[in-house]
């Protein structure tokens, strides 16, 4: 197993973490060159916070306990590739790698109808590619476990 497959695995722990406590199934780290970590969670439900997706909540806290330099040459592992709005957080991080497993595309076939407001249909990497410096993305990584944290969470329908 790969350092990358091993950081990833850990996000997507975290992704049922969150699931079990009552929020999306969303995970995020990022691991400095240094090898410090620093661990995200989705809190859209439990915060009654539109903004709390696990990449979201993981800038903000990498952003309080690392340095500029420490967050341009760290990775941002995902369960699942970043939404628009936690791309755009990213971005403007100064994070410079982003490693996901389950692709955006994917997820929205998971998803299917749901209530409320629709998944966006924006790939990380047009988000990134409209900023004015590099963001390097890795993804999807093909882990059975990325797909597995979000069964049957959405819609019976939607499920695999």
């Amino acid at each position: 197993m790969t350092d990358q497959d091993t950081h990833l695995l850990r996000a997507i722990a975290l992704a049922r973490q969150a699931r079990e406590r009552g929020d999306h199934p969303f995970g995020a780290i990022v691991v400095t060159a240094d090898g410090t970590v620093v661990e995200g969670l989705n809190s859209v439900v439990t915060h009654g916070d539109p903004t709390g997706h696990a990449e979201t909540n993981l800038v903000r806290l990498a952003a309080a306990a690392l340095t500029a330099q420490q967050l341009s040459t760290a990775t941002l592992y995902t369960s699942t590739e970043p939404c628009a709005m936690c791309a755009g957080a990213i971005y403007w991080s100064g994070i410079g790698r982003v490693v996901y497993a389950l692709g955006e595309d994917e997820l929205i076939r998971m998803v299917g109808t749901q209530e409320g407001i629709p998944t966006l249909a924006l790939p990380s990497r047009e988000v990134f590619a409209r900023g004015g410096r590099a963001v390097e993305v890795i993804g999807p990584v093909d882990l059975p476990e990325a797909v597995a944290v979000h069964r049957g969470f959405w819609t019976a329908e939607a499920t695999p």
